[in-house]
């Protein structure tokens, strides 16, 4: 290192390139090192410079523009509001390809699962929403999909954008954390749970603002709407309760409790609860298709208290 420096700050190129190669061979040798390939720094710097992330926002905010406008134009009756829907798809297909790229590396670089802080957190749910976006896209075809995909997927990689203001998003993990298997699965699993619980809760979103501002929310598109927040719950449920479980297991793992009414464990069994409630409140003709917008919003808000609330306030275990 001091050959470097020495030669940088002379002027010597011929000097400074051998010696950085010295140092690589020195790196990249049987000399006890611990640190990571020579490689692997290569790549994480090009990661770093290609910031496909900022990219992908970009373009999840001109599909969005555009699944707006093609839903605007459906509602004047314009039949060429059609192409417009899928450059929309097009377009979120394409950056979802991005979207999915870009974990990978990260995965490759710190040997880790994709969630391992809320930085990552962030970029996976909104993976999470994207992909279901898309999915419900392709069985209703009337657009309010691709706002989904786009909504959430611009979102939450905002949100990932001001985590990573305070420095290095690859994290050392505490002891106690430091885990593959389980961070493989109740980590995912519950990450899982988040997103389609903002899923479902964005398209409540969408029939409250449908129904209360715009006058193109019909009796059809309403039924639709309530059968995907309906099936999207399923998943979030499903989902949340998996992972919740999980965590318990680790819990008994690490700490030789299954259940210690943690605030991190009481925030994931809100979310539990509060999709029960809500297939309940609906299995029991208690509430319809608006009714049922209302009360996934209502998820959103205890996903987030259960996914930042406990996180930033550095309380529990």
């Amino acid at each position: 290192l001091q050959d470097i420096f020495g030669a940088y700050t002379l002027g010597n190129a011929n000097e400074f390139n051998s010696s950085v190669e010295k140092y690589h061979n020195l790196l990249g040798g049987s000399s006890g090192f611990t640190l990571a390939p020579v490689s692997k720094n290569r790549f994480e710097a090009f990661f770093n410079y290609f910031e496909p992330f900022f990219y992908s926002i970009l373009l999840y905010l001109f599909a969005f523009v555009l699944g707006c406008l093609a839903f605007l134009l459906a509602g004047l009756g314009m039949d060429w509001w059609k192409p417009l829907k899928n450059a929309s798809t097009g377009i979120i297909s394409f950056t979802l390809l991005l979207h999915t790229f870009a974990p990978i590396p990260r995965i490759y670089i710190s040997g880790r699962p994709p969630v391992t802080n809320l930085y990552s957190s962030a970029i996976f749910i909104g993976w999470g929403c994207v992909v279901l976006g898309l999915v419900v896209e392709m069985i209703f075809r009337i657009g309010l999909g691709n706002i989904l995909s786009s909504v959430a997927g611009f979102a939450t990689l905002w949100i990932a954008h001001l985590l990573a203001g305070d420095g290095d998003t690859f994290t050392v993990l505490q002891a106690v954390l430091d885990t593959q298997f389980w961070l493989a699965t109740h980590v995912t699993c519950i990450t899982l749970g988040y997103a389609t619980t903002f899923a479902a809760g964005l398209f409540g979103l969408l029939y409250i603002v449908l129904g209360f501002f715009t006058p193109t929310l019909s009796q059809k598109m309403g039924r639709d709407l309530g059968r995907m927040i309906y099936g999207t719950l399923c998943f979030a449920i499903l989902f949340s309760f998996v992972g919740t479980v999980l965590g318990g297991l680790w819990a008994d793992d690490s700490w030789g409790r299954f259940w210690g009414w943690d605030p991190k464990e009481n925030g994931a069994l809100i979310i539990v609860l509060w999709n029960a409630l809500v297939l309940h409140a609906r299995w029991g003709g208690m509430v319809k298709e608006r009714g049922l917008a209302v009360l996934v919003i209502g998820g959103n808000i205890v996903t987030s208290w259960s996914w930042f609330g406990v996180n930033e306030l550095g309380v529990g275990l």
